[in-house]
């Protein structure tokens, strides 16, 4: 969390072109976050988030900026569609999940820095379980000999176990049948998820005995670590300090919240009610407590981001309440042939890279030549251009059609170099980008 703007701007730039406003915007956003953290308590409960408001069509960055931030940052971070919610009394979810989802990712980071401070403690737990099956015990009153010779074999057993050898020998373990996992928001009211939580465990209870599994190692190991973390580690506390944690860093990413607006031109009202959904929404925006099954939360504090195309409705096409609590508005700009190309040579891990990577496991060279890049780039902001602009998602479809051929026959080029050239591109695109009903279809 503790980054600097700039540093956050130099982050996004390895994998989103262009957009400089709005990684300006955002990296503000989030380092204002921090320095309320430094200030005095009766202070930090005056300043309140900025929240984010992105203007841009589909394709052209929105949600890879909430996708690298989820990423980059070590505060909970949730991204939701806000045309999944209903309106209070309709079959759905209701907008208040969104936080309960904010509690869960936040329980998810504070329960993996805990494993990590307990790590050679789970470790020594695990290693000890499944080496206790793997030799059996010395019978009591074994000379002083057999129980050095045992020792040494202990110690090769561990050392087999930790480095991965026996990973697919199969072992039979006991599992604790009143551990559970983490519980994920079924939607149920809080008190009902509860209720059904002390039901499941107590029926578990009921039955004493462990019940007992076969498995292999490498699965063991995995079970036996959440086994470990639960015996070891304060799940209260954890519980505590992630509430906590959501409520002062917790970042809530709220996606199309253009297909809730409703248009002065249309005058159909689509049930369940956007504006209710909008309604139900101002609160949780505002400011007011959210309860789940793990304690109360404020939602005073959380930054909400919110992204959408604004095609058909605008921004003031929100309820004036809800426009009111997004005071900082950016606009992201549509992509060029330019920002096309750069998409595909300057982004870490690009398409490319992806496709070379794919094809290298058949053992084929994939080299795009510098024209077919440019050709690539330059077919894809003209397919944009001609029907829907889907921005860089275009690139995808253009690729795929280019190397269809290849991809289906990659066998047959195995040890060989498979060169893309301009003239492959635009023979595999000319005629479907020319044609407008099949660019609709294909492209």
């Amino acid at each position: 969390m503790n980054l600097t703007p700039k540093e956050t701007v130099a982050y996004l730039d390895k994998y989103i072109i262009g957009q400089k406003e709005a990684k300006k915007t955002i990296a503000v956003a989030l380092r204002t976050r921090y320095r309320r953290m430094q200030l005095p308590e009766e202070m930090q409960e005056e300043i309140t988030p900025k929240n984010i408001l992105m203007i841009g069509s589909t394709g052209v960055g929105k949600t890879e900026i909430s996708r690298r931030l989820a990423k980059m940052m070590k505060v909970p971070f949730v991204k939701v569609e806000a045309s999944k919610y209903t309106e209070v009394g309709f079959v759905g979810r209701d907008v208040e999940s969104m936080i309960r989802d904010l509690v869960l990712n936040a329980i998810t980071l504070v329960k993996e820095e805990k494993e990590e401070e307990h790590k050679e403690q789970i470790e020594n737990y695990v290693l000890n379980r499944i080496v206790e099956k793997l030799v059996p015990p010395l019978p009591k009153g074994a000379s002083e000999s057999k129980i050095q010779d045992y020792k040494k074999l202990l110690e090769q057993m561990e050392q087999k176990v930790a480095n991965g050898e026996l990973d697919d020998k199969v072992i039979e373990i006991e599992i604790d049948p009143t551990i559970q996992p983490e519980a994920l928001d079924t939607n149920l009211p809080p008190e009902m998820a509860k209720a059904q939580e002390s039901l499941t465990k107590i029926f578990s209870s009921l039955s004493k005995t462990d019940i007992k599994k076969e498995m292999r190692i490498k699965d063991a190991k995995v079970h036996l670590r959440t086994e470990a973390a639960n015996k070891l580690l304060d799940m209260a506390s954890i519980h505590a300090e992630a509430i906590q944690r959501a409520e002062n860093g917790g970042i809530v990413f709220l996606d199309e919240i253009d297909k809730i607006a409703i248009s002065q031109k249309s005058s159909a009202r689509n049930d369940p009610s956007k504006e209710g959904v909008q309604r139900d929404l101002l609160p949780i925006v505002e400011g007011s407590t959210v309860t789940t099954k793990f304690g109360s939360i404020k939602t005073d504090h959380i930054l909400f981001i919110a992204a959408g195309a604004f095609h058909v409705s605008k921004p003031s096409d929100l309820i004036p309440e809800l426009q009111g609590r997004f005071p900082l508005r950016v606009e992201l700009e549509s992509l060029t042939e330019e920002t096309l190309y750069a998409i595909l040579t300057q982004t870490q891990n690009s398409l490319l890279k992806q496709y070379e990577a794919l094809l290298g496991v058949e053992d084929v060279k994939l080299v795009f030549e510098e024209d077919a890049i440019k050709a690539i780039a330059h077919l894809a902001h003209k397919a944009n251009e001609q029907t829907e602009d889907i921005g860089a998602r275009r690139l995808h479809t253009v690729l795929e059609k280019v190397l269809e051929d290849i991809s289906f026959e990659a066998d047959s080029y195995a040890g060989e170099e498979y060169r893309v050239t301009s003239k492959l591109v635009h023979a595999k695109l000319d005629t479907v980008v020319e044609n407008d009903d099949l660019s609709r279809y294909i492209l």
